[in-house]
């Protein structure tokens, strides 16, 4: 491939750049897919998709070989976690009390309950900076941040300026922290929207924290104030301990204590064992649903509800949650949706079909599932994630006018040469190995395998600093081999 240079002044107004000649794969129906076409951005956002554009006064980026799609999204990430990482390759959620090297450390006695204390704003501004510009370059434009570390205003603000600071599309989410006197949760979001948030155009955007697991009285509080300003609601939600409430909510408030329920602004996390009580009632609200798969089930949060979802017509989007446990880049959900929901199925085959001597390979019996295909993941991953942080008419398909979420994925690589099946390309060979550009609001912030304007060793010496400052503050001893 010639070595052409990056269009200069990408992103911005009145400068555009044609992706020409690769594989699009637009996750828009009305726009449709292309074995070669080109893709226009003008300015921040698509101005055209289609096969042999003419637009003979554009800079020229070569796209021969390269599946261009819109970049992925992630509606649940702890990014404040990320000098953490592989911490809890083996750690369950809670401690069980079985004594086994899998139920500690556990997350919740480890992670919440003796790292996240320790945090400084400078913790939080590094390691939720070099996280989120670690999934930038995994080709994840857009994410929605949960991290339960705004301890004081002074946390938030750094936390603020760490999304900023990555230069990426990003949901802002604003939880509570350790509960100490300074927090000023939740009313400090009415600084920080009016501080922050004054302009819904913008690369950040803001979400509230309303957990569910805190009781009556916080999610009234939560609720009441995110409506009030026409915030998103995203909370973690599992049966285990929030049956009563799930079920009170699903009744429009219940005990509560105020008209709320479920509503279209409204992301629940997880879902796992949920009843039947609940989920119709998800369904009719229109609120939406994002599941970790990999870490619900390595985790022990319950079966991911893949099959409850099918079943009441509900799709999910996916997210990465902790990388504590587990990598939060697009293809390790993607490939861990699919083949979950696909053995779950494939067994219930064998178990309910007519297997004999005779018919060794079982029929799938009335209503069974249907298996889940590699074009619904990646729905899942863009179009699905988008929608559901209230971001669809910006990003998460290749629709002109929307704004130049872009990624440019190496098909000619030694992993997926020679490809026969984009979506299955993308989908069950690629990682992020194959992320080649990455395009947020038009701005390359990737190019040729490389993310632009970042000083990664710097970045990296800060971010292990925290991680001494963290382990040494929680007395945790780090060892390379626990």
């Amino acid at each position: 491939m010639p070595d052409i240079p990056q269009p200069i002044d990408s992103g911005q107004s009145g400068r555009r750049y044609l992706i020409r000649g690769g594989a699009v794969m637009s996750m828009d129906p009305a726009v449709g897919n292309f074995d070669v076409a080109d893709v226009l951005v003008e300015g921040s956002r698509i101005a055209a998709v289609g096969p042999g554009l003419d637009v003979p006064d554009a800079d020229v980026i070569d796209a021969r070989g390269r599946v261009v799609m819109p970049g992925f999204v992630d509606t649940h990430h702890h990014l404040f976690e990320t000098g953490l990482r592989a911490f809890l390759p083996n750690g369950l959620l809670f401690n069980d009390g079985s004594g086994s090297p899998s139920a500690d450390p556990s997350y919740m006695d480890h992670i919440i309950g003796r790292f996240a204390p320790a945090y400084r704003p400078q913790d939080v501004h590094i390691n939720m900076l070099y996280g989120r510009l670690a999934q930038l370059d995994a080709g994840v434009t857009t994410v929605l941040d949960t991290s339960q570390i705004h301890h004081t205003p002074e946390h938030s603000d750094a936390a603020f300026q760490a999304l900023t600071d990555a230069g990426a599309r990003a949901a802002f989410g604003y939880w509570p922290g350790d509960g100490r006197p300074e927090s000023r949760f939740p009313q400090d979001v009415h600084r920080l929207r009016e501080q922050y948030f004054s302009s819904d155009d913008q690369l950040v955007t803001m979400v509230m924290g309303g957990e569910i697991a805190y009781g009556h009285e916080a999610i009234t509080a939560t609720w009441t104030i995110a409506r009030d300003l026409d915030l998103l609601i995203a909370a973690h939600a599992f049966s285990m301990m929030m049956r009563s409430t799930l079920e009170d909510l699903a009744r429009g408030g219940g005990g509560t204590g105020a008209d709320l329920g479920f509503g279209p602004d409204v992301l629940l996390i997880h879902m796992t064992d949920v009843t039947d009580t609940v989920w119709p009632a998800v369904r009719d609200a229109g609120t939406r649903v994002s599941l970790a798969v990999p870490i619900e089930m390595a985790m022990r949060h319950g079966t991911p509800p893949l099959l409850t979802m099918q079943k009441f017509g509900l799709e999910p989007s996916l997210s990465s949650d902790v990388e504590t446990t587990m990598a939060a880049d697009p293809f390790t959900l993607m490939r861990s949706t699919m083949t979950l929901q696909r053995m779950l199925v494939n067994q219930m085959v064998f178990d309910q079909g007519d297997l004999t001597p005779q018919n060794f390979w079982p029929t799938p019996v009335s209503g069974t599932p249907e298996l889940l295909l590699d074009r619904d993941v990646l729905r899942f991953a863009t179009v699905n994630g988008a929608e559901h942080l209230r971001l669809g008419g910006r990003t998460g398909s290749l629709t002109p006018g929307k704004e130049a979420d872009i990624v440019l994925l190496d098909g000619t690589a030694l992993n997926t040469a020679p490809m026969n099946s984009v979506p299955g390309a993308v989908v069950t060979l690629m990682d992020r190995t194959n992320v080649e550009t990455v395009i947020v609001g038009g701005k390359i912030r990737k190019w040729k395998g490389t993310l632009l304007d970042v000083d990664l060793s710097r970045l990296r010496g800060d971010l292990e600093a925290s991680r001494d400052h963290l382990f040494e503050a929680a007395g945790v001893k780090r060892t390379l081999f626990p």
